[in-house]
C-alpha cells in the first residue's frame, strides 16, 4: 500500500491514482493532484457531475493544486474514516488538502447534514500558491450552465432540469468560463474551506463553526462505525478499509450495495469493455451478507436483507429475478451510448447496463446463500418471506438445466454453464437446509430429488477425463476460474481428488503470477473485442481455495501479492493487467468482499483454528 512519493507533472493519471470520499448516498473520486476527477450527483447513480476521468477536455473537475508543477504528493485517509487527507510538499512549504463528504453523527442530525462534498485547505509549514477551478459539467456533460456569483460564492445553473449547485467559499471566488476560480496565497497556519452542493443543501454550512463541526462529526461517526469491526485478524488494516469501502458504496436510504460508484472505465487495454456498474447485483448479496456479518455488522446486513427480500417479494409471478436492480430496487437502466464524454481512450463508453435483461440462473443461489446466511447469524425468516422463497426456488427446480448468460454475462449467447449449475444446487441445498433448521413447509422430497439431480449433472456433464477437472460448458477443455467457487459453498470437499485436479489445471492454465484470468486467455468466448486483465476477486478466491485445500503457504502468498495490488491507500479496481496497472471499475466491492473472505480462512488455517462441521 505505501507508494514511494508521486510527482504531480506527469501526463496521464493512472486510474487508481485515487481515493474515494462518499456519503452513503453519492461517493466522489479525488485524484493525487487534488483534483475530482468524477461525481455523480444527487446520487451515486445520477448522472455525473464531474468526469474528467473520462474525458479531460469536456468532463468537468473540481481541482484544488499547488501552483508549484512537481510538488511530491502523499495521500491518505484519516485512520478508521473515510475522510482523505491529500498532502502536497515542495522545497518552499507543506499543504494539506483533506476531503470528505459530511455524514451525520445520528438518526436526529440526518436532516441537518447537506449532501455535498467539503474541501479543506491548510499550510502546515512555509509558503505556497494554490489554484483552485471548479468546473461542473451536468448530465454527463450534455447540459450547458451558466454560473454567477452569490453570497460567499458561486452558483452554477444548468438549462435543463437538474437541481442547481453553490459552491460556498471562505476566500472570494472569481468567474471564468462560466466556473469557478480562487488563487490561494497561503502561508503558515492559513486556512481555506470550500462546500459544494445543492443549493438548498447548503444554508445548512453558514459559519467555519458549521464547517469544522462537520469535519469532527464525520470523523467521529467513521471511527465509531470501524471500532464495531469484530475483526482481530492478522490482515486488519485491508479489512477495515474493504469494509469501509463496502460501507461507502452501500445506500443509506435502501441499504442496497453497488457494484462500483464508476461506469466507462476500461477493462481492456485497448479501451474497450466498458460498462456501467452503479447498480446492485443480487449475485453480490451472499458475499456482501457473509462479509458484513463476518465482520460484526449486523445491521448493514439486515438493511441488505430487508432490501432483497423486497425484491424477492416484488420478482415475477414465476419467482424469477431480475440480474441487477437500481439501489431504489427499480429496474437498472437501460444500456446507451454516450457520446458526450469522448474520452482520452478509444472505446464507447455506457451508461445503463444491457446485463439487465439477460437470464443468469446463478442468482438464485446467491440469493438462497445469502437468506440462508442471515438466517444462521442474523434472524429467522418470516412467514411471508419464505412463501417468496419457496416460489423462486420452485422457479430454479423447473429451470436449472436451461442454457444462460452467467456470472460472466456472455453477450453472444447462451449455453449450459458450470457455475450456473452449481449455483442452482446451492439454491436448493440452501433451502432444503432453512425448510429442515426451521421446520418450514416444503415440498421436501421434489426438492431432494432435485439437488441430487444437479449433484449427478455436475459431475457426470461438467468433468473432463482428459484434464482432470470441471470445465465451464459440457463436453469443452475451457476451464473458468468461476468454479473456484465450488469448495467455498461446500458443493465439493476441499481436498475431493476431482477438486484438487480442478485446482491445479486453474493454476496452470488461468493464472499469470497471483493474477487469474476468468477464462482461457485470448480466447473469443465472449465475443467481445479487446484483452482484459486478471480479474481480482477471481485470484482471492484462488488463495481461499489453495487454503481450504490445505496448501496454505501458497494461498498465503497468491494473497500477500494481490495486497500489493492494492493502490496506495488499499483500494482495489475490478482487474489487472499483467504490466501490473489497475483496470475496469474502481473500486470494486466484488474484489474488496472476496478479500474479506479469504483473509479469514487464511487466519483460520494459519492459527489451526478448527471449525466443526456445519
Amino acid at each position: 500500500m505505501g507508494h514511494p512519493s508521486q510527482h504531480i507533472a506527469h501526463a496521464e493519471l493512472p486510474v487508481d491514482a485515487r481515493g474515494v470520499i462518499g456519503n452513503m448516498k453519492t461517493s466522489a473520486l479525488v485524484s493525487i493532484r487534488g483534483a475530482i476527477d468524477f461525481m455523480c450527483y444527487p446520487r451515486i447513480d445520477s448522472p455525473t457531475l464531474f468526469a474528467s476521468l473520462l474525458d479531460k477536455e469536456h468532463g468537468g473537475a473540481f481541482s484544488i493544486a499547488p501552483r508549484e508543477s512537481d510538488a511530491n504528493v502523499k495521500q491518505m485517509y484519516l485512520p478508521e474514516t473515510n475522510v482523505l487527507l491529500t498532502r502536497f510538499m515542495t522545497g518552499e512549504g507543506v499543504c494539506e488538502l483533506l476531503d470528505l463528504m459530511p455524514v451525520p453523527s445520528s438518526e436526529a442530525r440526518v436532516d441537518d447534514v447537506p449532501n455535498c462534498v467539503m474541501r479543506i485547505v491548510r499550510l502546515v509549514y512555509g509558503r505556497m500558491t494554490l489554484d483552485v477551478k471548479c468546473d461542473p459539467r451536468f448530465n454527463y456533460a450534455r447540459a450547458k450552465h451558466t454560473a454567477h456569483a452569490v453570497e460567499k460564492g458561486v452558483e452554477f445553473k444548468p438549462a435543463d432540469d437538474f437541481p442547481p449547485m453553490q459552491l460556498r467559499a471562505s476566500v472570494p471566488l472569481s468567474i471564468e468560463d462560466d466556473g469557478a476560480r480562487a488563487v490561494l496565497e497561503m502561508n503558515e497556519g492559513d486556512s481555506a474551506c470550500f462546500a459544494l452542493g445543492a443549493v438548498d443543501e447548503m444554508p445548512k454550512l453558514d459559519s467555519k463553526e458549521k464547517f469544522d463541526g462537520m469535519l469532527s462529526e464525520t470523523i467521529g461517526f467513521w471511527k465509531e462505525w470501524s471500532s464495531r469491526s469484530t475483526y482481530r485478524g492478522r490482515y486488519r488494516e485491508v479489512v477495515l478499509r474493504s469494509a469501509l469501502t463496502l460501507k461507502l458504496l452501500s445506500s443509506d436510504e435502501y441499504g442496497a450495495i453497488v457494484a462500483a460508484p464508476t461506469f466507462g472505465l476500461p477493462e481492456a487495454q485497448d479501451g474497450s469493455r466498458r460498462w456501467d456498474y452503479r447498480f446492485t447485483w443480487i449475485r453480490d448479496a451472499a458475499f456482501s451478507v457473509y462479509a458484513l456479518l463476518r465482520l460484526g455488522y449486523t445491521g448493514e446486513a439486515e438493511r441488505f436483507m430487508r432490501w432483497i427480500a423486497e425484491r424477492n417479494r416484488d420478482c415475477s409471478s414465476d419467482g424469477s429475478l431480475s440480474v441487477m436492480y437500481a439501489v431504489d430496487g427499480e429496474q437498472a437502466m437501460e444500456e446507451a451510448e454516450l457520446s458526450s464524454l469522448a474520452t482520452s481512450v478509444p472505446g464507447q463508453v455506457f451508461i445503463g447496463n444491457g446485463a439487465r435483461d439477460q437470464t443468469q440462473l446463478d442468482v438464485y443461489g446467491a440469493l438462497l446463500d445469502s437468506v440462508y446466511l442471515y438466517n444462521k447469524y442474523g434472524a429467522a425468516i418470516s412467514y411471508q418471506g419464505w412463501r417468496h422463497v419457496t416460489r423462486t426456488v420452485d422457479y430454479v427446480v423447473e429451470h436449472w438445466h436451461e442454457a444462460d448468460h452467467g456470472i460472466w454475462e456472455f453477450r453472444n449467447g447462451t449455453r449450459p454453464l458450470l457455475h450456473s449449475r452449481l449455483m442452482c444446487w446451492v439454491t436448493v441445498d440452501r433451502a432444503l437446509r432453512l425448510a429442515q433448521k426451521r421446520s418450514l413447509p416444503a415440498p421436501l422430497a421434489t426438492w431432494f430429488e432435485t439437488r441430487d439431480d444437479i449433484h449427478r449433472d455436475i459431475h457426470e456433464q461438467f468433468w473432463s477425463e482428459d484434464l482432470q477437472a470441471f470445465v465451464q460448458t459440457p463436453g469443452s477443455s475451457t476451464l473458468d476460474a468461476s468454479a473456484l467457487m465450488m469448495p467455498l459453498v461446500r458443493f465439493i470437499g476441499p481436498k475431493d481428488p476431482r477438486w484438487t485436479g480442478t485446482l491445479d489445471a486453474i493454476g496452470r492454465e488461468l493464472r499469470v503470477d497471483p493474477l487469474i484470468f476468468r477464462y482461457t486467455r485470448g480466447d473469443t468466448l465472449d465475443g467481445l473485442p479487446g484483452m482484459e486483465g486478471g480479474f481480482s476477486a477471481c485470484s482471492f478466491w484462488y488463495a481461499e481455495a489453495l487454503a481450504r485445500a490445505g496448501r496454505v503457504d501458497e494461498g498465503r502468498l497468491v494473497f500477500e501479492k494481490m495486497l500489493a495490488y492494492a493502490n496506495h491507500v488499499g483500494l482495489f479496481s475490478e482487474e489487472v493487467s499483467t504490466s501490473g496497472e489497475a483496470m475496469g471499475n474502481f473500486p470494486q466491492a466484488l474484489t474488496h468482499l472476496a478479500l474479506i473472505s479469504a483473509a479469514y480462512q487464511l487466519d483460520r488455517d494459519l492459527d489451526r483454528t478448527h471449525v466443526a462441521w456445519t
